[in-house]
């Protein structure tokens, strides 16, 4: 298997973001307009949403998404989202839910500053949070989906059932999604970006029971309190 942290597994895998953010790009055209039809429909407002991200080594870089909130609080309020938000409009429920607001970043993995699969990029204000064994995720290129984001794939609804959920996901998820993708990137190979690939689409597709192996202890021990 080649590692993507060789020469040759850099070579490869930056290959294959390019072929296939390029492939997704034409095959899902008219996706991708309807969905930009129906957020220009929805409201007032750009269709597309950029914002501040922290790319590899540091490198501040714009993320590309289709606009899911209302143009006048956007940028107002807490950079994470919960379930019920008042901010996210009707469109933009559907959007999220089905992680449509994301296929913009194709145009991200083209340009160079996002993989297809990598750790996914934090706004800088959480990036500061970070110790120096942490700040270890920021070696690889960040990506469209990585293990956290399959342990994390409905976080919106992980978040909704905590009280203090900005406090929850400083302390516990950000270290919980670092860790996850640490222990990636150790290991990772082209064999196993392709297989993440797959396993975030069926995921998105369809969320069957008895997945608790993909998911963090501590997303596993608040899962389990909801229940009772």
């Amino acid at each position: 298997m080649i590692g993507v942290t060789t020469p040759l597994g850099r070579a490869v895998k930056r290959a294959l973001d390019m072929a296939l953010s390029l492939a997704g790009l034409v095959v899902l055209l008219p996706v991708t307009l309807l969905v930009a039809v129906a957020v220009k429909l929805d409201g007032p407002g750009p269709v597309f949403f950029r914002q501040e991200r922290v790319g590899r080594g540091g490198e501040i870089f714009r993320i590309w998404k289709f606009r899911t909130m209302e143009l006048a609080v956007e940028c107002e309020g807490p950079s994470i989202t919960v379930a019920g938000d008042k901010r996210v409009t009707r469109v933009g429920r559907w959007l999220r839910k089905w992680k449509l607001d994301e296929l913009p970043q194709l145009m991200n993995v083209f340009a160079g500053s996002m993989s297809l699969v990598g750790p996914r990029p934090e706004v800088p204000r959480f990036v500061a949070l970070y110790d120096e064994d942490q700040r270890a995720v920021l070696a690889f290129r960040p990506g469209i989906t990585d293990p956290a984001t399959l342990a994390y794939l409905d976080e919106e609804d992980i978040l909704d059932g905590v009280a203090d959920w900005e406090s929850y996901y400083e302390s516990t998820v950000i270290p919980d999604k670092i860790a996850a993708n640490l222990q990636y990137m150790s290991r990772a190979t082209i064999t196993s970006d392709l297989a993440i690939l797959v396993r975030t689409v069926l995921r998105i597709l369809h969320s069957p029971e008895g997945e608790d192996d993909w998911l963090p202890s501590s997303q596993v021990q608040l899962q389990e309190e909801s229940r009772r």
